[in-house]
């Protein structure tokens, strides 16, 4: 288990069913060929270590030296981790970048149309979730999965990184010392005004209301602390955009940013912190999955297996938090409780929480 979230204290199930997608498109396609789709990766089940990392790179060559990646990563993270995949692999990497949303949108619409665009994918947890419950993604067994936490493997796709909802502030409105150091701190009448909630956040605010509910909170506490929050508080669409105008000082507080966002605006010598943490961090995972209809999936694989290795130090370079320890890094969340976004009730109760969420916001102004 991966050392940075050994301390999970949330119990993220393993059943899946499709967002935001009534019947499924693709039912017809799911089984067509799928005996020699299965075939495609189970050749290299025995494989392990340098072995089996030269005979990918050889057969990804034969297919093309080119493997097509979908993803949700930002523009300057996909660019860093393409780049170091070609250098150090000899592999191409055909991207397609987008909004989570988009990303799956696609996927689905390719699918219907028996168009096998995508050899692997790489997106947020709901989406990852979708594309397993459409029956499009393809088991992945590569020995490095067992050293994602449990938390992180699921039965259809794989944590890759996550990424950590916590407060962020700008120092020049918050005096040192004044910051939020709790969750319950942002309901603070002080902050009215000053507050910054995101708007599709939703999943931040489920496992956040799930956690109180544990702690013991009732109900109405917990509507009682969002609704303070929410009163006069600033909806921004997107956490770039949200740390875009925290650092311009357009309000003070952040509510549910992620913390490698704020880590590097912080770099190029923003006035915005998130440290100390606020407690229990609130992790996501964010994952990649095999695509059955791969044209390459020998590139697919070591993609996968690339990402799960030396990629995870390429995550780590980039502020993010990696699913798999790199060997000498210290934790920066040693000593943090971090609990992580159930995904099973995530997208079995999408709809309720994404409504319950946007009833919270509706009166609150919106910005960005």
């Amino acid at each position: 288990m991966s050392p940075r979230l050994g301390r999970l204290t949330v119990a993220i199930g393993l059943t899946f069913a499709l967002v935001a997608c009534g019947g499924s498109p693709t039912a017809s396609n799911t089984n067509v060929g799928a005996a020699e789709t299965a075939a495609k990766y189970q050749q290299y089940e025995g494989l392990k270590g340098q072995e089996r990392r030269d005979r990918l790179v050889q057969d990804a060559k034969a297919e093309g030296g080119e493997v097509s990646l979908y993803t949700s990563m930002t523009a300057d993270v996909a660019e860093a981790v393409t780049k170091a995949f070609t250098e150090q692999t000899g592999i191409r990497v055909k991207l397609y970048r987008a909004a989570s949303e988009t990303v799956l949108q696609r996927l689905l619409q390719e699918a219907s149309a028996n168009h096998p665009g995508a050899d692997v994918v790489e997106t947020n947890d709901r989406e990852m979730s979708a594309i397993g419950g459409e029956g499009l993604a393809a088991p992945y067994t590569g020995e490095r999965r067992d050293l994602v936490g449990e938390e992180g493997r699921f039965d259809d796709w794989t944590a890759t990184r996550y990424n950590l909802f916590t407060p962020s502030w700008n120092t020049t409105k918050v005096p040192a010392g004044q910051q939020p150091k709790s969750w319950e701190d942002l309901a603070d009448p002080k902050w009215d005004g000053q507050l910054a909630m995101e708007l599709s956040d939703y999943d931040w605010y489920l496992t956040l209301y799930s956690y109180w509910q544990k702690k013991g909170k009732s109900d109405s506490e917990i509507d009682r602390l969002f609704a303070d929050m929410a009163n006069g508080a600033k909806v921004v669409k997107g956490h770039t955009v949200m740390g875009e105008l925290l650092s311009a000082g357009q309000f003070a507080v952040a509510a549910s940013n992620y913390s490698y966002l704020v880590q590097r605006v912080k770099d190029k010598g923003a006035p915005v912190a998130y440290e100390p943490f606020v407690q229990p961090v609130i992790a996501r995972p964010q994952g990649a999955a095999l695509m059955k209809s791969a044209a390459h999936p020998a590139a697919a694989l070591l993609f996968v297996d690339w990402l799960l290795t030396e990629g995870q130090q390429v995550l780590v370079d980039m502020a993010l938090t990696p699913a798999i320890e790199p060997e000498g890094l210290p934790d920066p969340l040693k000593g943090i409780e971090v609990i992580p976004v159930d995904v099973d009730k995530l997208v079995n109760e999408a709809q309720q929480w994404s409504e319950r969420y946007s009833a919270l916001l509706e009166k609150s102004a919106k910005v960005g």
